[in-house]
């Protein structure tokens, strides 16, 4: 820390980044800092550019996910933190400090400072839990006692402490990200780089790692970057999101607010997938005028958050009047706000359709008058 902090006198921020910052107050809280930064690949039909002109910062002690498509440049990205990938262009600060300007002595401080887990864990196959999550500190020159009580500690806080003996091939996926994650936190590192860390994961063990991560970030208070191509990752441990395509930033924001109201084309096919679609068989049942005088109205709420709090469904019964039935759909809490849709049929009420809709939208923060069902 005494180091970092050296490095502040010693590299003032530019004159541009300082009005930069007094603009925008939340800049002097990033931990981590994008300012232009761009990554171009030699490739054989010529350049590609991974990366354009990236702009962003991460807050100290947040969970900030990065999500995108396959080449979008999510990995692209997260390298640059730690510099195992070079920019071409811009910069990378890190609490201020541009680690563009470090020699090889202080890139091995930055990467003792920044922890990593990968997809497919990374660990030595002839070496037990215990040997695989001391390595590091065996390279560092850490003396034997302070070793054994480290190690001890982190296979405690990854649940695995009855582990210590066992070889890779004898542990589960999810036990071997454990490892993973113990051997990243052997520095004691400010942040935690996770690069598609649940991706070969069963989705009840992507559960528990995703718990195990939310806690190390409570419990240490580290800044956490995650980058993903499942949405559902995100939402469940996730503060801010940044949605990537083709290299650029194309929407960010809380995670509530991008999944409650995505606005590129790129976040909802990512979102589709955990969206409540229209059942096949309501949809063949539909029709776009009411054929008898029992026919339902269907109307379709869209819920984004906006108004903080999960909906008063009972209150919004009881204002559409006649018998009201849930067709499909749901409302789920993220940070504090119901996000959802939900598919009502509203029958024996005594609102026409846009006056059922107008209601509604005393709830939902857009609403569709889909059709008629008998």
């Amino acid at each position: 820390m005494n180091a970092t902090n050296t490095q502040l006198k010693q590299h003032p921020v530019a004159p541009r980044e300082a009005e930069q910052t007094e603009l925008h107050p939340q800049l002097n809280r990033a931990h981590v800092r994008f300012i232009g930064l761009g990554k171009t690949y030699r490739g054989d039909q010529g350049p590609v550019d991974a990366l354009q002109g990236i702009d962003l910062a991460i807050r100290h002690g947040e969970v900030f996910g990065i999500i995108g498509r396959s080449g979008a440049g999510k990995s692209s990205l997260i390298r640059t933190i730690n510099r195992l990938e070079q920019p071409t262009s811009g910069r990378v600060l890190i609490d201020q400090v541009d680690i563009g300007t470090f020699d090889e002595d202080r890139l091995v401080q930055l990467r003792r400072r920044v922890g990593m887990i990968f997809q497919h864990f990374n660990l030595m196959s002839a070496k037990t839990v215990w040997q695989n999550v001391e390595l590091p500190l065996k390279v560092a020159g850490v003396p034997k006692e302070q070793r054994q009580r480290k190690v001890r500690e982190l296979l405690e806080l990854v649940g695995l402490q009855g582990k210590h003996e066992a070889y890779p091939a004898q542990l589960s996926g999810g036990q071997k990200q454990r490892v993973g994650i113990a051997r990243a936190l052997v520095h004691d590192p400010q942040i935690l780089l996770c690069d598609e860390a649940t991706s070969a994961l069963d989705p009840e063990t992507t559960q528990s790692i995703l718990s195990l991560l939310r806690e190390i970030n409570q419990r240490l208070g580290l800044t956490i970057v995650l980058i993903t191509h499942e949405m559902a990752v995100i939402r469940e441990v996730c503060d801010r999101v940044v949605v990537l395509e083709q290299g650029r930033i194309v929407e960010q924001g809380p995670v509530w607010e991008v999944f409650g109201n995505p606005q590129h084309e790129v976040s909802r096919t990512l979102l589709a997938p955990l969206q409540h679609a229209l059942p096949d068989e309501l949809h063949k049942r539909l029709r776009p005028q009411p054929t008898s005088a029992d026919a339902a109205t269907v109307l379709r709420l869209h819920f984004t958050g906006r108004s903080g709090d999960e909906p008063d469904l009972a209150a919004l019964f009881s204002a559409l009047g006649g018998r009201v039935r849930l067709l499909h759909g749901g409302i789920e809490s993220i940070q504090g706000h119901g996000l959802g849709q939900l598919l009502l049929a509203v029958s024996g009420s005594s609102l026409g359709a846009e006056q059922l809709r107008n209601r509604a939208g005393d709830w939902a923060q857009r609403v569709e008058v889909l059709g008629y069902v008998v």
